[in-house]
Formats: structure tokens, C-alpha cells, sequence
């Protein structure tokens, strides 16, 4: 679809205007989050936390439309339908959702809900927020799987040379709808966080090894800039070959990242916790 048409079909009440569109409203709920983190050794452990439904946001990373590799881009299809479900639950009790699909601005340009995250006003950050925010040197030592070849686990080799890239929108499974916002940007969720009183952030979305821990509004990053986050472990998926070292299952290989956030970076819960609130 053409974004001229695609403009078309917005509701009247999003009509593309000079003006701010509105921001969601601060409703009452607590969101009881069953969240499993790692010591040093890799032992879990269970912790309940309650988090306000007006301090939470969602924000969905890099679902896209399609991928260069193709095994990806099948297990994104067959994760996107359950992940707007569970969007779709936590948006109703009134969770912000910010969809967060990078590289594709251009196809949301003029929509009430990319203009939404440009508007709000610049804050002060205890440091400069970057667009990417790579391992530390021990997480690098450390790190459980080896993804230096980018991951891929599908035979199928596809020759590609970027940018410009293959996908161009999120995942059409997924809704953009209401308050949502839509930003590629550390800086403009920074930004719209600090105005939205919002300090609590779940994670979720491709790919666990990269863009969950590298972008700037990642996990590395979120957390040393002082956001309680988490990441939804279910609701994410890893770039993982096989192939490479440990040389375990693609399921297993996710796994041990996961199970590495949870250790160096944030605790993890399950989707369905993101879907009832209570008083």
C-alpha cells in the first residue's frame, strides 16, 4: 500500500493536523509482575512487583515486516498475532504502548502517533542518549552464544547489501491504534517518558542478542539511565545459528540470552502478566 493511501484510511479523528495529538489518560491499576532474575552464579530467583499502569510502558522493538533472514521473519509472523493480543489487553487497562520499528519513520510520518513522540519537549538525560549502546567488554567475554556472523539460522543464504533495508512498517499483526506512539529514537522515548511521568518499561520484541540489549532504548541503555525495565521472555526472540557455538537448539540458544539479561541487565516476567490489573 501506498503511504498516500495508507493516509487515507485513518480515522477521521486522526486526521493529520497542526496540532498535538492527545496523550493517553492516567488511569488507577497495578500491574502485578511475577519477574525471574540471575546472580552472578546464573542461580534465578522469583520477585513479585506491582507497577502502575500510568508509570508503565510497552515498547515493542524492531517487529518488522519482513527481514533478511528468512527463518526470522518466520518466527516474527507466527509471534506477532499472540504479542498484539497481549498489547491489545495491556493498552485496554491503560498501559502506553510505544511501537518501536526502527529504520521505517518514513512509512509513520504524519500519523497522530509518530507525531505524538516527536512532540514532547526535550529533557535532560544524566547522560548523552545514543542511538545504539554496544556490550561492555565483560558481557562481551561472556556473552553465551556466538552471534558474530550475524546469526542467521536459515540455509538459504540471501546476498544483501544495506542500508536501505527489506522492511519498511512493523509487522501488519500488529495494531497501531488510540495513544500508542510510534519512535525509532532513545532520545524522543526518553523524552516522552520524562513528560508522561512513565519510569517503568517492558521490553519486548527481536532480536534478544542485538536490538533489545543494543538500541537506545534498549535494555542496557534504559536501565542505566534509571528506568525500572523488564523483558517479556516469551514475547522475544534471538539471532542464533545452530551452527555456531554452544551449538545448541534456536529455542535453547534465546534461552541462554534471556537468561544473560537476566543476570547483567533486568529481570524477565511472562506476557500474560501485562493483561490484568488490579485496584
Amino acid at each position: 500500500m501506498q503511504r498516500r493511501q495508507w493516509l487515507r484510511l485513518l480515522p477521521a479523528a486522526f486526521s493529520v493536523t497542526a496540532q498535538t495529538p492527545p496523550n493517553r489518560p492516567k488511569v488507577p491499576g497495578t500491574l502485578t509482575l511475577r519477574t525471574r532474575r540471575r546472580d552472578k552464579s546464573g542461580a534465578p530467583a522469583e520477585k513479585t512487583l506491582q507497577w502502575p499502569v500510568a508509570r508503565t510502558a510497552i515498547v515493542i522493538c524492531d517487529m518488522w515486516d519482513t527481514h533478511t533472514c528468512g527463518l526470522s521473519a518466520h518466527r516474527v509472523g507466527l509471534m506477532a498475532p499472540r504479542m498484539n493480543q497481549i498489547v491489545g489487553a495491556a493498552r485496554a487497562n491503560g498501559v502506553m504502548i510505544v511501537h518501536a520499528p526502527s529504520d521505517t519513520m518514513k512509512f509513520y510520518e504524519g500519523s497522530p502517533w509518530r507525531d505524538r513522540m516527536r512532540a514532547a519537549p526535550a529533557a535532560a538525560s544524566p547522560f548523552p542518549i545514543t542511538n545504539r549502546c554496544p556490550r561492555i567488554p565483560e558481557e562481551e567475554r561472556n556473552f553465551p552464544i556466538d552471534d558474530s556472523a550475524g546469526g542467521c539460522d536459515d540455509p538459504v543464504l540471501k546476498t544483501f547489501k544495506g542500508p536501505p533495508y527489506p522492511w519498511t512498517r512493523q509487522h501488519p499483526s500488529i495494531e497501531i491504534v488510540g495513544y500508542d506512539g510510534v519512535s525509532d529514537s532513545g532520545q524522543e522515548i526518553y523524552n516522552f517518558c520524562e513528560l508522561e511521568g512513565i519510569d517503568k518499561i517492558v521490553l519486548m520484541g527481536v532480536h534478544t542478542n542485538i536490538c533489545i540489549l543494543n538500541r537506545g532504548f534498549g535494555a542496557r541503555q534504559m536501565t542505566q539511565l534509571g528506568f525500572e525495565v523488564v523483558l517479556a521472555r516469551d514475547l522475544t526472540d534471538a539471532m542464533y545459528d545452530p551452527r555456531t557455538r554452544p551449538f545448541v537448539s534456536h529455542t535453547r540458544g534465546t534461552e541462554l540470552v534471556i537468561e544473560h539479561i537476566e543476570k547483567m541487565w533486568c529481570p524477565s516476567i511472562l506476557g500474560d502478566d501485562l493483561t490484568r490489573v488490579h485496584s
